[in-house]
């Protein structure tokens, strides 16, 4: 495990987002933005909760819609992966309409 990276209540490993950032394009520090969208979607991630609840965040960051991979550990939040995906912005688009 890499050296450990957070701004606030965000925790995530240093090596972990770099390979995000060369794979999907977005730093885990942009993807803390999705959490402050007041229109962000919580789901629970049943695929990859195994050993830990996880769960996906869907909101805007620097106005596109990214969808972050995270778990809650240690009293922060961890997160594990983020990126942008076709699927998840229409559900954000969908569930924002109004």
């Amino acid at each position: 495990m890499g050296t450990e990276r957070g701004v606030g209540l965000f925790r995530w490993d240093a090596d972990k987002e770099e390979t995000n950032i060369a794979y999907h394009g977005i730093s885990f520090t942009e993807a803390v933005d999705a959490f402050l969208d007041p229109g962000c979607l919580i789901l629970e991630d049943k695929a990859h909760s195994k050993a830990e609840p996880r769960y996906f965040c869907v909101g805007k960051t620097r106005g596109r819609i990214a969808v972050v991979r995270f778990t809650y550990r240690g009293g922060f939040v961890r997160i594990i992966g983020a990126g942008y995906w076709r699927k998840w912005r229409k559900l954000y688009e969908k569930k924002n309409a109004n």
